[in-house]
Order: C-alpha cells, then sequence, then structure tokens
C-alpha cells in the first residue's frame, strides 16, 4: 500500500430526511478536504438514516440514482473518495444496507451488508458477494456493523489483499464509554490478526424513528493498537495518516504476519 491520509466521520442522520444528509455529508467532505484527507468515511445508512421500521422501504433508491449522482459529483468536485451509507433497493423491491464506494471521475462501486441482525432480517436482505476495493493506491473492504462478528469475513479480505478494512456502524444504545468497551473486544482483534487498519465509526443521536446512537470512532494499527479515537458522542471528524512502513514492519516480521502460516483446509475437516 501507499501512505494515504483517511478522514473518518461520526454523524446525526435522521431517517426519511436524505436531502438534510447529504447537505450535512457535503460539510463534512469539505472539511476533509481541507485536512488533506484522500478518503473519507461515513457511518452505515448516513445519507437515508437508518432504521428497522418498513417504511425505511419509502426511502430506499436504486443505485444508481439521485444519491448516488449526488456523491458522485461531490467526488469529482472535491477529488476525494466517498465511502457513505445508505438504504438500496434494487429492481424487485428487496432492500440492502449498502455502502458506496464513489470516487472522482464518475466511478463508483457498492458493498452491501452480508450479516443481517436479527432486528433487521424482516426488512433487509443480505448481500452475497464479497468485493474488494482499490483506489489511492490501497486496497480495503468494507464491512457494516453486525458483519465485523464473523472473524472469518475479516480473514477472507486479508488474504485477498485487503491493506485496510472500514467499519461502518449503526450501533443504537449505551454511552460512547459502553460502545467503546464493546468494540475494543473485537475490532483490535480484526486488525492484530489480519495485519491489517481497522477503521470504525457510527452514528450519533437521535434518528427521529426510535433509535438512538452513541457515536464514537476508531482508527486502529496492524499491531491492533488505537492510532486516534473519539468517544465524545458528538458529531465529530477524525483525520489520520496510515503509513505503510507501519504496515510492512507487521508482514515482515514473521512472528507477527500470521496469514502465512495459516493452514487453509485444516478447519474444512473437521
Amino acid at each position: 500500500m501507499k501512505d494515504i491520509r483517511v478522514a473518518v466521520v461520526v454523524s446525526n442522520s435522521p431517517v426519511n430526511k436524505t436531502g438534510h444528509n447529504l447537505d450535512q455529508a457535503a460539510r463534512w467532505i469539505k472539511i476533509a478536504k481541507n485536512q488533506g484527507a484522500s478518503i473519507i468515511c461515513f457511518p452505515e445508512m448516513n445519507i437515508t438514516g437508518y432504521s428497522v421500521r418498513t417504511d425505511i422501504s419509502d426511502t430506499a433508491e436504486p443505485v444508481p440514482g439521485p444519491v448516488t449522482d449526488k456523491l458522485l459529483n461531490l467526488a469529482s468536485e472535491e477529488n476525494i473518495v466517498i465511502l457513505a451509507g445508505m438504504a438500496e433497493k434494487d429492481e424487485n423491491g428487496h432492500i440492502f444496507a449498502s455502502h458506496l464506494v464513489v470516487k472522482p471521475h464518475k466511478d463508483f462501486d457498492v458493498y452491501r451488508k452480508l450479516y443481517i441482525a436479527p432486528p433487521e432480517r424482516p426488512i433487509y436482505t443480505p448481500g452475497d458477494k464479497i468485493p474488494m476495493f482499490e483506489t489511492k493506491g490501497v486496497k480495503f473492504g468494507i464491512q457494516l456493523c453486525y458483519d465485523a462478528h464473523f472473524p472469518e469475513l475479516s480473514t477472507h479480505m486479508a488474504i485477498n489483499g485487503a491493506d485496510i478494512i472500514f467499519m461502518p456502524h449503526a450501533s443504537p444504545r449505551g454511552t460512547p464509554d459502553e460502545k467503546l468497551k464493546s468494540w475494543m473486544r473485537h475490532l483490535p482483534a480484526r486488525a492484530y490478526d489480519n495485519s491489517l487498519f481497522v477503521i470504525a465509526c457510527n452514528q450519533t443521536g437521535d434518528n427521529e424513528k426510535g433509535l438512538s446512537f452513541p457515536g464514537v470512532s476508531l482508527i486502529i494499527d496492524p499491531s491492533g493498537n488505537i492510532i486516534k479515537k473519539n468517544v465524545t458522542g458528538e458529531e465529530n471528524i477524525i483525520v489520520a495518516d496510515l503509513k505503510a512502513g507501519d504496515l510492512s514492519r507487521v508482514r515482515n516480521n514473521r512472528m507477527s504476519f500470521f496469514l502465512p502460516n495459516r493452514r487453509a483446509g485444516l478447519c474444512n475437516s473437521l
């Protein structure tokens, strides 16, 4: 990978207020660009808002569609890669929790959440692909909230070349400190076990549909150490430089880089 500066946003995203949320995203994008970031990551479903009520279907949009068009324009105007979330509706009416990877010059990809949490299952359809993304000299994967609880997904991404895994959340309940304590049980392990950077962020505040989010953002290095965090519970942005040297230092140490010694077929036989 190449050295890269990333921005990570904690934002309030009311449901059914897509225009408002896009305007707020545009504000954060300008701030990130002014701080020299090449990639900005927003929380899960920050554009449409996150909801487990059936009326999210009225807010969901096709991809490509109006949200995609707006983000493509912002990416080109600011020359920045935007990772932003939305409720996506396909041609058959299925609803996905999706995260867009929007690049300058009118290029985009999409990740559909793979692991649907129990409260989400009446509404959302799981994705069926594990895409990898490449831009600005880095290769990365995306996991949305509940996805991060399945270690084999991170291992798959690492084996397929990920330098970074972005983990946007819409994780309600609890205080910011309680959310941080919860994340510290598993997110540093995903980074450490797979020798890659992990970047996580969460929605904050009232979604106006019965859920409240505690915020929190984290940037974790390939040794599982926190590079930067924000636990204020308020809307905010953190910016950090991810260094190629920090990645290669771990991966060039035969006792710290575990993946080359993985016996891929062993567990399949049990």
